[in-house]
């Protein structure tokens, strides 16, 4: 199978791109800076330019079979005020393009990353993270996300949501906790490795179709106990 895989040069999706060669998928990426992309793998193309243009989509696409995409509202620093990189309505505006091209191309699957507390996991997530939500730039993410949710779920496409919950950098594995309707309750991190992993075999996983998993995953404690005997 070949995919296309975009926010490869994201701090998610460069775990995802690595998971799915790992796993021997053919990928194409659509970038805007292919100097970021440091894999070199005779399965892997590279094409320069935005998924807001459906020309320059269109040729990302030719050959695939699914989409994963990890996209995301950018702002310039992880300061929740930060002025916005990216339109508001950039990954809507993306998935426009995409549901418009997945007939002409026949893609029909797709699997996107979107957060813990879009739409009906708002009442789910802590307090403290909502207002954050509601008072900041974050927010801006988080409606956009929900935007994009609804144009999937009223489209024609074999999709899957996934909505992480807090995201964090580590590098070793995790038991993935897989929530519905906050049943089993969600822990409150996840890390990037362990979402790629989720989302790479959601590509193939059929009863995941038309399906919104919350994932998360128990915090790793560290070994207070070294050089103990």
């Amino acid at each position: 199978m070949k995919i296309l895989i975009l926010g490869a040069t994201g701090r998610t999706g460069k775990w995802i791109l690595a998971e799915a060669l790992e796993q021997g998928y053919k990928v194409n990426c659509l970038v805007r800076k292919a100097e970021e992309i440091n894999q070199n793998h005779s399965a892997l193309k590279i094409y320069k330019g935005s998924p807001e243009s459906i020309s320059e989509l269109e040729s990302a696409l030719k050959g695939c079979d699914a989409i994963i995409s990890a996209l995301n509202i950018s702002r310039k620093s992880d300061f929740p005020w930060s002025k916005l990189r990216t339109p508001k309505t950039f990954l809507s505006d993306v998935m426009k393009n995409i549901i418009t091209l997945s007939t002409k191309i026949k893609i029909d699957r797709i699997v996107v990353c979107s957060a813990w507390g879009v739409a009906d996991t708002e009442k789910e997530i802590p307090l403290w993270f909502n207002w954050f939500i509601k008072n900041s730039n974050i927010g801006v993410a988080y409606k956009d996300h929900e935007r994009q949710e609804n144009l999937l779920k009223s489209s024609t496409l074999n999709w899957t949501i996934v909505r992480p919950s807090g995201l964090v950098d580590l590098s070793k594995s995790q038991t993935i906790i897989e929530s519905y309707n906050n049943e089993p309750k969600p822990k409150i991190t996840i890390s990037r490795k362990s979402v790629a992993e989720f989302m790479v075999q959601t590509l193939s996983d059929e009863k995941l179709i038309g399906k919104a998993p919350v994932i998360s995953a128990e915090l790793i404690k560290i070994n207070n106990d070294l050089g103990k005997s």
